[in-house]
């Protein structure tokens, strides 16, 4: 199987809709988890594993659970309704039954005021705009059944493999 662009599938977009602000007419602070959330399932998707191939459905167990043991997320510009949003994702598997995924989300709007030089936006790559906020997904491999740790699901080593081409050496 021929393995597409990698950014087909790990720069995703998004744009911050009213629903997703407060009374002060910023992003509430619990989306960003769940856009995470979001990409990462899309980004499976977007790579040829479907859902419940992962995630569990009514009625069909999966052998292993891929629960989130830790997550994070920080804030560095406020974000308002019509934002539009680039998503990094980087993936990495951290060792036997356990990986991380890191967002970084980025304003794509050229016009943005935390944009350097609007009139040269189209010019940028993705990662010369403005950091908006980042968050990370820790998860590990369970069996379902019993509870222990256990391998990754083979799709989703694919998706780390297939991810981590082209990035380079990561440090130790």
């Amino acid at each position: 199987m021929a393995v597409p662009d990698p950014r087909t599938w790990l720069e995703l977009h998004r744009r911050v809709r009213f629903g997703d602000t407060d009374a002060a007419g910023v992003m509430h602070f619990h989306q960003l988890l769940r856009w995470c959330h979001e990409a990462y399932e899309e980004s499976l998707e977007r790579f040829g594993i479907a859902a419940a191939a992962v995630f569990p459905t009514p009625g069909e167990n999966l052998a292993v659970a891929l629960p989130i043991v830790h997550c994070s997320a920080d804030f560095r510009r406020p974000l308002v309704c019509g934002d539009a949003l680039a998503i990094a994702l980087e993936p990495q598997r951290l060792e036997r039954g356990r990986f991380e995924v890191r967002y970084r989300f980025r304003f794509a709007n050229p016009d943005h005021e935390g944009s350097a030089d609007p009139s040269q936006a189209a010019d940028r790559p993705p990662a010369a705009e403005p950091l908006a906020a980042q968050g990370l997904t820790s998860h590990i491999a369970i069996e379902s059944s019993t509870r222990r740790r256990c391998d990754l699901p083979e799709p989703i080593e694919r998706w780390l493999e297939a991810s981590s081409l082209g990035q380079g050496p990561r440090p130790l």
